[in-house]
């Protein structure tokens, strides 16, 4: 410890972007802080990285917290350092960002957070940087989701093509051809089409499906150009 006696400290922490999908539009899932500075406002789901953790453990422990669920897909997005970014002390954050199923969280959420669901268009004022750190996570999933099919980690095990579509048209916030973009996926053959629909968007209804998990797993890396220039939709 000797060659580090004369070089300062500084804290290092873990901000989750959580995102999750309804079925009709994507969301991001925020807290009330419960301490100064910035006490009452709305947050990202974030905590300190322990002695014993790197930064993955420490990432996966603060989602565990707030939701109860584990093995959700969670991803390193970028690291914040800037000097004055946290008032009271200077503090690094890992943020990363993480896709879950909301269904699946409903009953398991933490009630310490005072959490809610937001739609990405009705996002509040946050805290520090934390809405540069939403906006780095947008764009990060748009580039992602047109060369691998990660949205799919957003879905219900049973879902609709409309849902689906739903989803995507969110992600990018734009109109795409729903003729398409069913014939896109239905092409990548990822899908199981189930026997039973989905009565409640229309009376004609709207069949289910599954994602083929063996087939997800094999292909991951083999979803190229599904939406061609991600970042020039507008």
């Amino acid at each position: 410890m000797k060659h580090y006696s004369k070089q300062k400290r500084m804290l290092v922490a873990v901000d989750c972007i959580i995102f999750g999908f309804d079925g009709h539009e994507l969301k991001l899932l925020l807290i009330q802080r419960g301490f100064e500075p910035e006490k009452g406002k709305w947050s990202l789901m974030g905590g300190f990285v322990q002695p014993d953790e790197d930064f993955e453990q420490a990432g996966a422990r603060i989602l565990k917290q707030l939701t109860g669920l584990k093995n959700v897909y969670i991803e390193q997005l970028y690291a914040f350092g800037e000097p004055n970014r946290d008032p009271e002390e200077r503090t690094v954050s890992i943020a990363y960002f993480a896709l879950i199923d909301i269904h699946k969280y409903e009953k398991q959420l933490s009630d310490d957070f005072h959490a809610e669901w937001f739609s990405l268009k009705k996002i509040p004022k946050l805290i520090f940087d934390h809405s540069r750190m939403v906006k780095m996570a947008q764009e990060k999933l748009r580039y992602k989701a047109a060369f691998h099919p990660i949205l799919f980690e957003l879905m219900p095990e049973k879902f609709t093509l409309p849902q689906l579509y739903n989803l995507y048209t969110g992600v990018y916030d734009t109109v795409l051809d729903k003729r398409n973009f069913t014939r896109k996926i239905l092409s990548t053959k990822l899908l199981i089409k189930q026997k039973e629909k989905e009565k409640e968007g229309s009376k004609k209804g709207a069949f289910y499906y599954k994602l083929d998990k063996r087939r997800y797993d094999s292909q991951f890396h083999a979803f190229l150009n599904f939406i061609p220039n991600p970042d020039n939709l507008k």
